[in-house]
């Protein structure tokens, strides 16, 4: 018997928290949503790290999603920038809990090579995949949505298409 269930995908940052809403039936996929938190900069940051959690959380209430597929926090260069990725990441995980979802934490090489088929993958490419696996009309606008929505597929790649951990 093949799964039915709503992902949540998550793409967190401090300035724009993407979020991607996929219906999945079996190995069939449909995008149902997609927007972005975004939170200025003059902001006081707990003020920023309240509105990703509570944005998050009304979207979870409103699409009722079972899982989350959230991208992992990538440090590369900028450690500052990291740790505000990790503060938004940690926000909309503590909505994701309150909500009972079951989450799925993936690299963007993981999401990339989900996807793409390739770990390596430029952002357009992912964005273009986006909007084939989906078929949308469109590549989802910011391209945070996006990438929340690359989330999201890629929680069908690790969770298969019967709802079992596939190794």
């Amino acid at each position: 018997m093949s799964v039915e269930r709503i992902i949540l995908g998550i793409d967190p940052g401090l300035a724009n928290t993407g979020w991607g809403i996929v219906s999945q039936r079996g190995a069939r996929m449909e995008c149902l949503a997609y927007g972005c938190v975004s939170t200025p900069s003059q902001l006081e940051l707990s003020v920023r790290l309240a509105k990703i959690h509570e944005q998050i959380g009304a979207v979870i209430e409103r699409y009722a999603p079972t899982c989350v597929g959230i991208e992992t926090v990538w440090f590369g260069q900028n450690i500052t920038a990291a740790f505000a990725t990790g503060q938004a990441r940690g926000a909309a995980l503590v909505a994701c809990a309150q909500a009972g979802l079951s989450v799925g934490e993936f690299t963007p090489k993981q999401i990339k090579l989900a996807v793409v088929g390739t770990g390596g993958a430029e952002k357009d490419q992912v964005q273009y995949m986006v909007k084939q696996l989906l078929g949308l009309s469109a590549v989802p606008k910011p391209d945070h949505a996006a990438d929340a929505l690359a989330a999201a597929i890629c929680y069908t790649t690790h969770q298969g298409f019967e709802g079992k951990v596939s190794a």
